[in-house]
């Protein structure tokens, strides 16, 4: 359906926009009308046409707006529902599951959810939560692939490797100088090779503010941790936090289990996670450090950007990201950012998209560009 300039404008106003119905409603969107009114009519909608308590009836509401609005509407109209409507409580119930259209938020949502969700509801919010990761790692894991792969075999170089170490395409492009035209070949006078095979070339720690506004960034932080973790030539630690510490790094073969695991909300302690996160670090100058947090210290904020300096001191490439989603620029700490920039330590947001290429530069030790 497309509705006419002055029914849309009466649709995005309401019908007291037009209290002498200059502009007649269509029937045909007499349903749509009614689930807007339902959702943005404030306190009128809640006595007259609110969704109420009623499982079939927010069912009926949930199907209605992926009837008549565009996924990413949908998308909007469903976070607008949590808030406006107190649609979370009614999330734990199975039927109302099943009829949500499913993405990040929603996952967000289910799992600062998980301790109140009745058993029941826990098998659907996995079935939920599955569909999203999994759609996820198909959109994201190749770019990511991809990007670390050829960023750690132009960082770590060797001169002279076996047969098997040897990087084909990179020995080529080095010695195409050496092309013998008589015989249609290149003569390699030097060999790449990949360097140091069967064990780890760098290490990747992904620590993960696991407070309730970074619910977006602990989605895609668990999708990430499963795919670096699944490459031999990087040893990846994914660690969540808030007034505790939990290391869920044996849980990255499978991102739904990570997620499930991870408790959003309650404070955040910074410093205790980064004293955490120093202990798991053999080889500094080797280590990647991913702090994932808007920088609101409740804790020893002293002392976190004391720690901080110690491990840029070590060598630990440190790069902190105020939120890994598609949001937008998020609320920050500004001045505990300049305090680490001050240090070296570059402070900023990154889209899913942008991740990838954030990785590649930080392996190779190249410059993080502060957006």
């Amino acid at each position: 359906m497309n509705p006419t300039t002055p029914t849309r404008w009466k649709l995005v106003l309401g019908s007291a926009a037009d209290a002498q119905n200059a502009v007649p409603m269509p029937p045909n969107y007499g349903r749509m009308d009614d689930v807007l009114t339902a959702l943005y009519d404030g306190e009128k909608a809640e006595r007259k046409a609110g969704l109420g308590g009623s499982a079939p009836r927010v069912s009926r509401w949930l199907g209605d707006i992926r009837e008549y609005f565009p996924t990413e509407v949908v998308a909007v109209m469903q976070q607008d529902a949590m808030t406006r409507l107190g649609l979370n409580q009614l999330l734990l119930e199975p039927e109302i599951l099943r009829t949500v259209q499913a993405d990040v938020h929603l996952v967000g949502t289910l799992m600062s959810l998980s301790r109140v969700m009745p058993q029941k509801a826990k098998a659907t919010a996995r079935e939920v939560i599955t569909k999203v990761v999994r759609e996820l790692e198909k959109k994201l894991s190749n770019p990511l692939r991809q990007a670390v792969q050829g960023a750690l075999s132009r960082a770590v170089r060797n001169p002279r490797p076996r047969y098997h170490e040897i990087d084909w395409g990179a020995t080529i492009k080095a010695n195409l100088k050496h092309y013998q035209a008589a015989h249609k070949t290149v003569i390699p006078e030097r060999l790449v090779g990949f360097g140091r095979r069967g064990q780890a070339l760098k290490e990747i720690v992904l620590c993960v503010d696991q407070s309730g506004s970074m619910a977006s960034s602990v989605v895609y932080a668990g999708v990430f941790g499963a795919v670096l973790a699944s490459l031999k030539a990087v040893k990846t630690h994914m660690v969540v936090f808030d007034t505790a510490v939990v290391n869920l790094s044996e849980d990255l073969h499978d991102p739904v289990d990570l997620l499930f695991g991870v408790q959003l909300g309650g404070g955040t302690d910074i410093n205790l996670a980064l004293t955490y996160c120093q202990q798991l670090i053999s080889r500094p100058t080797d280590t990647i450090l991913v702090l994932i947090t808007d920088l609101y210290e409740g804790g020893n904020e002293k002392e976190m950007i004391k720690r901080a300096a110690a491990l840029k001191a070590a060598g630990v490439n440190i790069v902190v990201l105020l939120a890994l989603s598609d949001d937008g620029a998020p609320s920050f700490d500004r001045r505990v950012a300049e305090q680490l920039a001050a240090l070296g330590i570059p402070s900023f947001a990154c889209t899913p998209a942008k991740f990838p290429e954030l990785m590649a530069k930080a392996i190779q030790g190249l410059k993080l560009e502060i957006a």
